[in-house]
């Protein structure tokens, strides 16, 4: 046999095994041809954890395994590294006035949802039956002819063909954002004036749909203390992980280790 394609890695001493590396290595991507990173980027994070293990173990450190989802628990060497880290790690808090800065800097980030007020007129037709589909088309073809003569009967209209409950209250819909209607509703409703009735049936799995807008509401930047407690949040989780990272790689910096070059594998 030749020589192995990976030299063997020890940490502090302690042998980091192929098997574990090549096990690893299956949760890491690597561009196609290059699996080689792959291992490299997995012979790092196994080399990080044995230095987290031995700092917490060096220390005398207990850390009982916690929940981390329904049916899922740390293992004990997990909860060592969790219990080292938040023994450890301070981060720096966010400051108000650099939360307020990001606020004002990203309003793209920060707009409420549009809002729409419809109505529609819902003829029944599963995708897949081809016959209900014909005569669905024709019905609603017919409406949208009456629809362009006399568009005040549209919920005259609506009480009369559609298989929607709206119905009862003409065809409307109520106030709605996006993501309340499936995706082909909303793409035809964003194309809609207020005023504006589809100028064709809108195709969806509960069959064929005209739509009428009656208002739409475009969404304003939230204002600053409706998101403070958002960006204080995602600005901590920030913080604590590069703390922990900077914390690991000073340690890292600290172990005896062979066999990785860390700066190709980081």
């Amino acid at each position: 046999m030749g020589a192995p394609l990976f030299p063997p890695v020890f940490v502090n001493g302690v042998e980091i095994p192929h098997a574990a590396i090549a096990a690893e290595a299956q949760l890491h991507s690597a561009p196609k041809g290059k699996p080689g990173l792959a291992w490299k980027a997995a012979t790092l994070a196994l080399a990080m954890r044995e230095v987290l293990l031995t700092e917490a173990r060096v220390g005398g450190l207990l850390a009982a395994p916690q929940a981390t989802g329904p049916g899922l628990r740390e293992t004990e060497d997990e909860a060592l590294i969790r219990g080292l880290i938040e023994t450890a790690v301070t981060p720096v808090e966010p400051e108000e006035a650099e939360l307020f800065r990001f606020w004002q800097e990203n309003p793209e980030r920060f707009l409420a949802p549009d809002l729409w007020e419809v109505a529609h007129i819902l003829l029944p037709a599963a995708p897949e039956d081809a016959e209900a589909r014909a005569s669905a088309q024709s019905l609603a073809v017919g409406i949208l002819a009456i629809l362009s003569r006399e568009p005040g009967r549209f919920a005259d209209l609506a009480a009369r063909h559609s298989a929607c409950s709206s119905r009862a209250s003409g065809g409307m819909l109520g106030q709605i954002g996006p993501g309340d209607t499936v995706p082909e509703f909303e793409a035809a409703l964003v194309r809609l004036a207020p005023g504006q009735i589809t100028e064709q049936p809108v195709a969806t799995r509960f069959g064929l749909h005209l739509i009428r807008l009656d208002a739409h509401a475009r969404g304003e930047v939230l204002p600053y203390p409706a998101v403070a407690a958002r960006l204080r949040a995602a600005a901590c989780k920030r913080a604590w992980t590069r703390a922990a990272h900077d914390f690991a790689k000073a340690l890292m910096a600290k172990a005896q280790i062979t066999g990785l070059d860390q700066r190709t594998a980081a």
